[in-house]
């Protein structure tokens, strides 16, 4: 690895400790280097609050002279919610500025590059951008298409399946897969089950094994009824939403006193619209959404083609029957198979975590 790309690498390394709290703005990091070493840091800690660049280069009174600055996405040069970073770097004395990845939001697609040259500042772009791009898929998606990103996950067997034939899957993984799924709980704005997970499992849907904040937690149902408190209810409810193509009275009141978000839609082939549900995510800000279960709703989201990305964990564990993770029927021919481009293979511990991508979805990643 080079010196650009290890610098940029620490730059990513910086994003994601922001996790889920600067959508719908991007994860961004920044370094600034002099001499062969690293004088300051930033990341964008939280929507609203000041952008990477110009939280390294205030650490340094905004005196940079001959130092270069590492960034993994192009610096904005427009006013928003803070001033143009390329208005601090230029007049911070910056030599040299190296870019992951160009900036897709059509308010900065280029132009910053463009205002540090105009300036005289060496720009270089496109350092580890497959790894910049993949970081912020997210917000490349929401910014192109107003919809978030949605990642399926699931954990299995090596025979395919999620649960005994009783329903029992705690746990079919390794503690590392568990830290794995609550990482990405924490990288997701929001995490989305149904209806009959809800009653089954009555999840938290928490962050608690890493570190991290909380995503907002989508309920998925036809009829919405509540008939019990359940812990997405009685924890946060402020945090929970539910999407329903109708609602019975005592349910609605009951949202309303714990002051639980509901929407009601009109129904899409006697179900739930999830075209028009993450399309009003996406309006709220959204760019990443978990999808978690159970096997009725991923079925329909890769039925429908509304995902983006699989996230497979597979464990060396052999169930016989038992319960799979789709239950929609996808294909009936193997020319109607669903395809998906292997993007990355790791160990987790004991486990295996495939990550599989919609082709439909490598326009992000490329």
């Amino acid at each position: 690895m080079g010196t650009d790309e290890k610098y940029i690498k620490a730059c990513l390394n910086l994003a994601k400790r922001s996790g889920n709290r600067t959508s719908p703005n991007p994860l961004v990091g920044c370094v600034v280097v002099k001499d062969g070493r690293i004088i300051s840091k930033g990341y964008h800690k939280k929507f609203g609050d000041l952008h990477a660049e110009r939280e390294a280069l205030a650490k340094l009174n905004y005196q940079a002279e001959g130092a270069t600055l590492y960034v993994n996405l192009e610096p904005c040069c427009h006013w928003g919610k803070t001033p143009p970073c390329t208005e601090a770097i230029i007049e911070s004395g910056i030599r040299r500025v190296i870019i992951g990845m160009t900036d897709p939001n059509p308010k900065v697609r280029g132009k910053g590059i463009e205002t540090l040259k105009e300036a005289g500042i060496e720009v270089r772009v496109g350092v580890l951008e497959k790894e910049c791009k993949y970081l912020n898929r997210g917000f490349i998606k929401w910014i192109q298409s107003g919809i978030p990103y949605v990642i399926i996950k699931w954990a299995q067997t090596v025979d395919g399946k999620i649960a005994t034939i009783n329903g029992e899957s705690k746990w079919i993984s390794s503690e590392s897969s568990l830290r794995y799924a609550h990482s990405l709980r924490a990288f997701c704005d929001a995490v989305i089950i149904g209806k009959n997970t809800l009653y089954k499992d009555d999840p938290q849907l928490t962050v608690r094994f890493v570190k991290g904040h909380n995503p907002k937690r989508v309920i998925l149902c036809n009829k919405i009824e509540i008939k019990r408190d359940f812990n997405v209810i009685t924890y946060e409810p402020n945090n929970t939403w539910f999407f329903g193509t109708s609602i019975d009275k005592e349910s609605k009141e009951l949202l309303i006193k714990k002051g639980v978000r509901f929407t009601i839609l009109k129904e899409r082939e006697g179900n739930l619209d999830l075209k028009e549900v993450l399309s009003i995510l996406g309006q709220e800000g959204i760019t990443k959404v978990l999808v978690e279960g159970g096997r009725r709703i991923i079925g329909h989201f890769i039925k429908e083609e509304l995902f983006d990305e699989i996230s497979t964990v597979i464990a060396p564990k052999v169930m016989g029957s038992g319960i799979s993770a789709v239950e929609t029927t996808i294909a009936s021919k193997m020319d109607e198979v669903k395809k998906l481009y292997l993007y990355s293979v790791r160990r987790l511990g004991e486990d295996v975590l495939l990550v599989l991508i919609n082709p439909q979805s490598l326009s992000f990643l490329s």
